[in-house]
């Protein structure tokens, strides 16, 4: 089982995301958040799915393609860490990610099933870092992190996006 992190593996500006992690196996909470995620999206409307809540907001499919870029993100940073690599790593800005992604020319059917195929290669990578590799750290936009707070990231992250879309976007 995969322990939380201590909070010296990671700066303030990742604890909110770590925080909306509940206790637990991280792989079965992870199994679990993919599917209430599906669940969540795949009965939206086209007019749903359209939906922002003020103008200069993403709509929801592109909160959902963030949280696709994002994981992905994360889990690369994951493995270049776990695998003792300590070049400092890149930031990258979700704006112009989101913005040059075009999500809302893609149906949601295709991003449903991107967000799929980057939660079970999330998983796969999971279930292959050696135990030793969990603590390793690195640096990723001029922050101290270790691989397991990027697992917890990733968990974290999308519960988050999650909650804004039920209380912002009434999901």
């Amino acid at each position: 089982m995969l322990i939380r992190p201590n909070r010296e593996e990671y700066q303030d500006y990742f604890a909110i995301y770590v925080s909306q992690v509940p206790e637990g196996d991280l792989l079965t909470i992870l199994e679990q958040q993919a599917a209430q995620t599906v669940e969540m999206f795949a009965g939206l409307t086209g007019e749903q799915i359209d939906y922002r809540y003020a103008p200069d907001k993403w709509t929801v499919k592109e909160v959902l393609g963030h949280i696709i870029d994002t994981e992905r993100i994360m889990s690369y940073r994951l493995l270049r860490i776990a695998r003792g690599d300590q070049t400092e790593l890149a930031g990258f800005d979700e704006n112009t990610y989101v913005a040059e992604a075009f999500y809302q020319e893609r149906s949601l059917t295709d991003l449903l099933a991107e967000y799929n195929a980057v939660r079970q290669s999330t998983l796969a990578q999971l279930r292959g870092i050696a135990a030793e590799a969990w603590t390793r750290t690195g640096t990723a936009n001029g922050n101290k992190l270790s691989a397991r707070t990027l697992a917890y990231i990733i968990a974290g992250h999308e519960a988050h996006h999650c909650r804004i879309l039920r209380e912002r976007y009434s999901l």
